[in-house]
């Protein structure tokens, strides 16, 4: 019998067929702007990210992919360049075309839904990765002919090229085919090191882990996701909104908060406009330090020394 994975308290995704069907019948109600989407950066730093062997970068693709340098290793979160997720059109095109993208060394993957792991983007990479994987995901990875894949549980680490690499706890779930649900876990990645510690939460509701993460982390930049939260009914145990982005931040006590998973696919009834219009509202309100927050156009990239 295969494993079935749960979350911190046995929190689960109840929705029924029944659920789903009032969700659709809401969504035909709703009238949404879907012109309006996240611009794209007009400079990409392509050249300078191929040069770079020493500065910390952050890149943002789009959705949870994320493009991340550190002590000279390059870093992909949940790579996915698919330009359809499902019956629906991808709606802003990656940030940095794969063709064009360096080599890479490191590949996290946040858990097993196809819009966090697409084995013909995977595929296509530069260089020869190493894939780190949430546990019960390894035999699909091998099956697809990676074999240089490592499998973690939470709490979990492991040591590359003087990067520490911490798979930590999300609150989710996940899905391939109809009979493997839950068959593998599914949770965030930490990468340590001396000049910085950043968290790549992936995908998740809102969860009592940030305060453990808290307790065992000092966090400089948490990349969180904000998006995919409507009808919050039906999504709230699965994806954070925007509201409980800056509660898990402000409990997180990071140091720079970049928000993902908003904008690129239309996974649930709000916009990526709209998720990102909530998510400077809460800021606001909570009086946070605007410096804090770092919004990224799609292929935008940052530097830190």
């Amino acid at each position: 019998m295969r494993n079935r994975y749960s979350n911190l308290d046995d929190v689960q995704n109840k929705n029924s067929f029944n659920d789903m069907l009032k969700w659709m019948k809401e969504r035909r109600s709703k009238i949404k702007d879907l012109t309006i989407q996240i611009p794209q950066s007009p400079t990409k730093k392509i050249n300078e990210l191929k040069a770079n062997n020493s500065k910390t970068s952050f890149t943002w693709i789009g959705h949870s992919t994320f493009f991340i340098q550190m002590n000279g290793v390059n870093i992909l979160t949940d790579p996915v360049w698919a330009k359809r997720m499902g019956f629906q059109k991808r709606l802003t095109a990656p940030g940095i075309a794969l063709e064009d993208m360096p080599d890479i060394d490191i590949v996290v993957i946040s858990h097993g839904h196809y819009d966090h792991l697409d084995f013909p983007t995977l595929k296509k990479l530069k260089g020869n990765p190493h894939y780190f994987v949430p546990i019960g995901l390894g035999a699909s990875f091998f099956k697809k002919g990676f074999h240089r894949v490592k499998e973690m549980g939470w709490w979990e680490s492991t040591v590359y090229r003087g990067l520490t690499i911490h798979f930590v706890p999300a609150q989710h779930w996940t899905r391939r085919t109809l009979s493997d649900i839950n068959t593998s876990h599914w949770g965030g990645w930490i990468f340590q090191h001396e000049r910085g510690t950043h968290y790549f939460v992936g995908d998740t509701g809102y969860f009592r882990g940030f305060k453990e993460i808290a307790a065992k982390f000092e966090i400089d930049t948490v990349l969180m996701p904000i998006g995919a939260y409507e009808p919050e009914w039906f999504m709230a145990v699965s994806h954070i909104s925007p509201e409980d982005s800056v509660q898990a931040f402000i409990e997180l006590q990071a140091k720079k908060f970049i928000p993902m998973h908003y904008g690129a696919y239309r996974l649930a009834d709000d916009t990526g406009p709209e998720a990102l219009e909530r998510l400077l509202k809460e800021w606001e309100k909570r009086e946070l330090p605007p410096e804090l927050l770092r919004v990224l156009l799609i292929g935008e990239t940052i530097f830190e020394s």
